[in-house]
C-alpha cells in the first residue's frame, strides 16, 4: 500500500457557518457562486493547467486515450483533493474506483443532475474503472416530506435515467441504501464512531430539533467512499491482485458535497488498514434559469430543465424566463455588447455545446454586441433540445430487467 500522511486532520468543532452561502443542502449567492472561495472554504485545490495536462498524458499511456473532456478543458471541473496521488497511483498499476450518487427527491432529474452522470461516464471510459452509484432513498426519507411509496417510485424512475448515460453494464453497479445496508453497514458504524455530535453539528448545520437520522446520516453517504464497502462487487481484486491490494475511490461530484468527504477524509486513516482518503473532482454549478446566484433545482420547476420536458416547453422557458445578459434595447446591446457570465442561455451552452469553436464565436459575438440574446437564446434551446432528446431515447429503450442487472450486487469486470 502507497504511504499515506502519518496523521488526520481534524475538524474544527466550530458553530455552522456559511460565509460563502453554498451548503450541501442548498445554494444561494448574491451576484453569483465565489468558485474562488469554496476553494479556501473547502482546502481544494484547483485543478491547474499542469495537472490538466497530466491527466490527459496518464489517460493516453495508461487509460484508453480518449481526449480531454470539455467541461475539464473549459474548468467546469476546476477544482480536486488528491487527484494527483490518485493519477500517481493509476501510473504504477494501481487502478481505482468511482463513486457518486443520486437523492431521489423526485421522479424526474434535471439538466443540473446530468452534468455529474456525463462526465463520470466519461471517466469510467478513459480510465476503464469500475463504478458505484449511491442512491440515497433513506436521506430523502428523512429530509424531505415524502412517503417511502413515493421515494421507491423516484428511485426507480432516476435508476433508468442514471443508466441511460450510457454506463458500462459490466463495470457498473448502482445500489439503493435501503437495500444494500448490510453490505455498508460495518463501515458505517466505524465512522459514526469516530465522529463527534460537533462535528456533525459544524459541518452539517444540523439542529437540536432536527430528527437523529439527520445526524447519522453523513456516514452512509461516506461508507461507499471505500472499497472494503464492496465485497462482492469488487472481490475480483483480490483474485487479481492479491487480497492486500486496495483501489482509492474517486469521486466526482458537485463542490457543495465536499463537506461529506471532508469529513470521510478525515475519519479514513483512524479506520484502521486498508482504508484510503477517497480523491475527490468538484464541479461548478449549473444555475438555474432566473440567475447564477443559484444552482437548478427540482423544487423549483419553472427554474429548472427537465429531463423529461417537450421541446416546445424547453423553449417557452429558456425564451421567457431564462435571464439574459443582454441590454436593454438592441441598439444598445450592438454598442455595448451583453455579459456571458450572468447570461444563463450561454451558461447552459457552456455546459453541454461541445464544439469549442463556435462556444468561442458565440462567446466573442455576443460580448461585441454581433450577436443578440435572441440568437443566443435560440442556439440554447437547439442544444438543449438535442441533450434531452438523446436522453429520452436512450432512456425508453431500459427495462426492468435492465434495471434489475444494474442493481444487482456482483463481480464486477475489472
Amino acid at each position: 500500500m502507497p504511504n499515506e500522511p502519518a496523521t488526520a486532520i481534524q475538524l474544527e468543532e466550530t458553530e455552522h457557518e456559511n460565509p460563502s452561502g453554498v451548503t450541501h443542502e442548498s445554494v444561494y449567492c448574491e451576484g453569483g457562486v465565489d468558485y474562488d472561495k469554496l476553494l479556501t472554504q473547502f482546502g481544494c485545490h484547483r485543478l491547474d493547467s499542469d495537472l490538466l495536462g497530466r491527466i490527459e498524458s496518464v489517460i493516453k499511456t495508461k487509460g484508453t486515450g480518449k481526449p480531454l473532456h470539455p467541461l475539464l478543458k473549459r474548468g467546469i471541473f476546476y477544482s480536486h483533493k488528491d487527484l494527483d496521488l490518485l493519477l500517481n497511483e493509476f501510473e504504477q498499476d494501481r487502478p481505482f474506483y468511482l463513486y457518486t450518487g443520486r437523492g431521489p427527491s423526485s421522479s424526474s432529474m434535471h439538466i443540473g443532475h446530468l452534468l455529474p452522470f456525463m462526465f463520470t461516464r466519461y471517466l469510467q471510459e478513459a480510465f476503464d474503472v469500475p463504478l458505484v452509484i449511491q442512491l440515497t432513498d433513506d436521506e430523502k426519507f428523512l429530509y424531505k416530506d415524502l412517503t417511502l411509496e413515493e421515494i421507491k417510485h423516484n428511485l426507480y424512475e432516476n435508476c433508468k435515467d442514471i443508466i441511460a448515460c450510457g454506463f458500462d453494464p459490466k463495470k457498473t453497479f448502482i445500489f439503493s441504501n435501503f437495500d444494500y445496508m448490510g453490505s455498508l453497514y460495518l463501515n458505517v458504524v466505524k465512522i459514526q464512531r469516530l465522529v463527534t455530535n460537533n462535528q456533525v453539528k459544524a459541518i452539517f448545520g444540523v439542529k437540536p430539533s432536527d430528527c437523529i437520522g439527520k445526524t447519522a446520516f453523513p456516514a452512509i453517504q461516506a461508507a461507499p467512499s471505500f472499497a472494503s464497502s464492496f465485497p462482492v462487487v469488487l472481490s475480483q481484486d483480490a483474485q487479481q491482485r492479491g487480497p492486500s491490494f486496495v483501489r482509492r475511490c474517486l469521486v466526482p461530484c458537485g463542490i457543495d458535497q465536499d463537506p461529506f468527504f471532508r469529513m470521510t477524509r478525515d475519519v479514513a486513516l483512524r479506520m484502521g488498514e486498508g482504508h484510503l482518503k477517497p480523491s475527490l473532482i468538484h464541479s461548478r454549478f449549473i444555475p438555474g434559469l432566473q440567475g447564477i446566484e443559484t444552482k437548478m433545482s427540482s423544487s423549483d420547476p419553472l427554474n429548472a430543465i427537465f429531463l423529461t420536458d417537450e421541446p416546445q416547453t424547453i423553449r417557452k422557458k429558456i425564451m421567457s424566463r431564462a435571464f439574459s445578459g443582454g441590454k436593454d434595447s438592441k441598439e444598445e446591446h450592438r454598442r455595448l455588447g451583453g455579459n456571458t457570465k450572468v447570461d444563463i442561455p450561454f451558461q447552459f451552452l457552456s455546459f453541454f455545446l461541445e464544439d469549442e469553436e463556435e462556444l468561442t464565436a458565440l462567446e466573442e459575438g455576443y460580448s461585441s454586441g454581433s450577436i443578440l440574446s435572441g440568437e443566443m437564446k435560440k442556439r440554447c434551446v437547439e442544444v438543449l433540445c438535442q441533450v434531452v432528446k438523446k436522453h429520452q431515447t436512450a432512456r425508453a429503450a431500459i427495462t426492468e430487467e435492465t434495471v434489475k442487472h444494474f442493481m444487482t450486487p456482483r463481480p464486477l469486470g475489472l
